[in-house]
Order: structure tokens, then sequence, then C-alpha cells
């Protein structure tokens, strides 16, 4: 009985390790069928690309204007350096430019320590940074601007950006004529290589904005904010919208 059992045993091992070679065996050849169908089909394929740009004048000025103060307690820095802010803001204002066009963007209160080898370190009271940065509509207004900023206490001015507000029609522009011309560059590879078009399985796109960037000079870090100085005449130039277009055919 004993050796009926053993031997039944061992029928059953064996059936199940013939069926799990069997299945192991059923899915390699199914990986390599696959392996190759994909090779295969990458071998039918083609990809080419087509470049569209469209270029148009800014819009939108845009500049960071800032203050810093430093002072022995946080009333004090705080006050100074907001009564500033505030006459810098209103300033601004009272040129026409629309409240929903300062945005603050940067509030930093920091300790500030003097270390030396003898005495270590030692607190000398605080710094606060304060930035908006100002969307210009009216590039006539750069200059007033920037001079009555700096006037009123602005002893941080950022870099001034040159941008086109709502890109994207140009961008449908752009990427209507990269498609154009992927697809003439698609005819003549087909037509130059003997080849068969079929049918477009892949399309990719890549966009490269340019924005005009001028970096204006930083006013002195803490100190009276300048006199008011003449500003030079900022030209805007133009801004290149850049679209890239890869297209994969399947060849017939």
């Amino acid at each position: 009985m004993e050796e009926q059992t053993v031997k039944l045993l061992n029928k059953t091992f064996m059936l199940a390790a013939i069926l799990v070679v069997g299945v192991l065996v059923f899915f390699v050849g199914q990986l390599i069928l696959q392996n190759k169908s994909v090779s295969l089909q990458n071998q039918n394929q083609i990809t080419v690309s087509g470049e569209g740009k469209v270029y148009a004048k800014p819009d939108i000025a845009l500049v960071s204007l800032g203050v810093t103060s430093q002072r022995a307690t946080v009333a004090d820095v705080t006050k100074s350096n907001t009564d500033k802010m505030n006459a810098v803001i209103q300033a601004v204002k009272d040129l026409g430019i629309d409240e929903k066009d300062i945005q603050t963007t940067n509030y930093n209160l920091t300790p500030n320590y003097n270390w030396t080898e003898k005495t270590g370190s030692i607190f000398q009271g605080y710094t606060l940074d304060q930035n908006v940065q100002v969307k210009i509509r009216d590039f006539t207004k750069i200059g007033d601007v920037l001079s009555q900023a700096t006037t009123k206490g602005a002893n941080l001015v950022g870099s001034l950006q040159f941008t086109i507000d709502n890109p994207e029609q140009l961008k449908e522009q752009a990427r209507a004529k990269a498609i154009a011309q992927a697809k003439a560059n698609a005819q003549n590879l087909a037509s130059e290589s003997g080849i068969g078009l079929g049918r477009i399985i892949n399309v990719f796109e890549s966009s490269n904005p340019y924005p005009v960037i001028y970096n204006t000079k930083a006013m002195g870090m803490g100190g009276a904010a300048p006199e008011s100085a003449p500003i030079p005449t900022v030209q805007p130039g133009q801004q290149e919208i850049d679209v890239t277009i890869n297209l994969t055919y399947q060849v017939k």
C-alpha cells in the first residue's frame, strides 16, 4: 500500500513538473514572438520632423520691484519696509497700472548675525525683503514705472522681461507650419526612396518660446532710495514661437 502511494505521488510530481515546464515554454515563446513582432513593426516605420516659426511683437512687460530694509527689531524693520513698499505700489497704481497686474512674489524676514573668532556669533538685527512683479501693458509707461518706483524707495529692481500675454494662437500657427513641413518632408522622402507611406501612427511636439529679457541693475541693498534718474529707451524687439513636430508613418 505504501509503495503504491509513493508511486502515485511521484507520478503527480512528474505531471506537475511537466505542466510547469510547459507553461514556462509557452510564455517564453510568446515573449520571443512579441519581440520579433515589435522589431518587425519598428522596421516598417519612418519618422520625419518639421519646424514652424512665428514672430510677433511682445505685448507685455514684466518687471520686479522690491524693497530691502535692515533694522534692530522686527517691529522697526517691518514698519520701515512696509511703508516704502506701500509707497512704491501706490506710485505704480497712480501711473495707471491695474491692481490685478501687481503681484507679491517674495516676503522674507531673516535675522542678521556677525561672526568673529573673538566674539563668536553676535546678533545684528533683521533684514526684510519684499518684491512685487508688475505687469506693464503700455510700454510707454515702463520708464515712468522704474523711475517712480526707485524714487519712492525701491532699492531692488529685478529682470525686465518682454513676453506675449496669450501665445496660444501664435503657437497654433507655428504648429500648423511644422506639420505641413513634416508632411512635405515625408512625401519627398517617400518619392526619393520609393517607399509607400501608410497612416500616421504617432505625433510628438516640442516648442521653445524665447522671451526677451533685460537684466536691470539692482539698486543699493538697504540704503536710501536713489534719486530719480533718466531711464534709457528699451526696445522690446520680436519674440519667436518655435514648434517642432515629429510624425511617425507606417511604411507600406
